[in-house]
């Protein structure tokens, strides 16, 4: 059973996810039929579309929110019914023991995603990030500890 998780951009222009959706979807095709499992937070942008890809695909979708209070802190409006229509088809779905959304829960969330699968799937531009939350720290830290990573960038793909 594969389990990959996701990281990536949350910041995709709404041109670019229907790219990534497809791309994704094509990554993914290889692994149909061996009970994918897609682990992924959920947040806008790339941890959406994966999400909603691994589900398209008949996929179990594992959940990990950083806090208790994510949904509520940090969940804009117009992202709400994607997150809630993909949080209520989750297998599973687990929360972080942090009370609030911030570097340290982000960080532990990143940790439990680089943990908990076989093959990490970066929705990345190549582009270094400025923080330890970043796409290209996190991808970094797959490298360093031997996870498998397979970067996702479709032609025409761009952030906002």
């Amino acid at each position: 059973m594969p389990r990959i998780a996701v990281t990536g951009h949350m910041n995709l222009t709404p041109d670019s996810e229907p790219l990534v959706y497809e791309a994704i979807k094509q990554a993914l095709t290889s692994y149909i039929g061996d009970d994918l499992v897609g682990v992924s937070c959920i947040a806008r942008g790339a941890d959406s579309v994966f999400a909603q890809a691994v589900l398209d695909l008949g996929g179990r979708l594992e959940v990990v929110l950083p806090c208790a209070n994510y949904r509520e802190q940090k969940v804009k409006p117009d992202h709400a019914p994607v997150f809630d229509a993909l949080s209520s088809r989750a297998a599973k779905v687990s929360t972080l023991p942090y009370q609030e959304a911030n570097r340290q829960a982000y960080e532990a969330a990143n940790e439990v995603l680089l943990s908990s699968g076989d093959l990490l799937f970066a929705v990345w531009d190549g582009q270094d990030g400025v923080d330890r939350g970043s796409t290209a720290s996190v991808v970094k830290l797959a490298h360093e500890r031997g996870l498998p990573v397979q970067v996702i960038w479709p032609e025409g793909a761009a952030r906002a």
